[in-house]
């Protein structure tokens, strides 16, 4: 297992601090970091704007992208 430089200097740190072997200073953190509280983000909400009436029917795409663009849309 290679751990990254900010986690080896936490074992290390831990392991000095209370005199503890590797497997516990990283048992110790992995079960730290498993009950930690999620974090609280805000929910995703697309902001929406009234455009008006639309100006043409676009249940079809087809007949939409003629009539916006023409004939030759394809």
């Amino acid at each position: 297992m290679t751990l990254a430089e900010d986690v080896a200097a936490e074992v290390d740190r831990l392991r000095r601090e209370r005199s503890i072997g590797l497997s516990e200073a990283l048992n110790e953190l992995a079960r730290a970091g498993m009950t930690r509280p999620p974090s609280r983000r805000t929910p995703f909400q697309q902001e929406t704007h009234d455009l008006g009436r639309m100006l043409i029917d676009v249940t079809n795409v087809a007949e939409a992208l003629e009539q916006a663009e023409g004939p030759r849309h394809r």
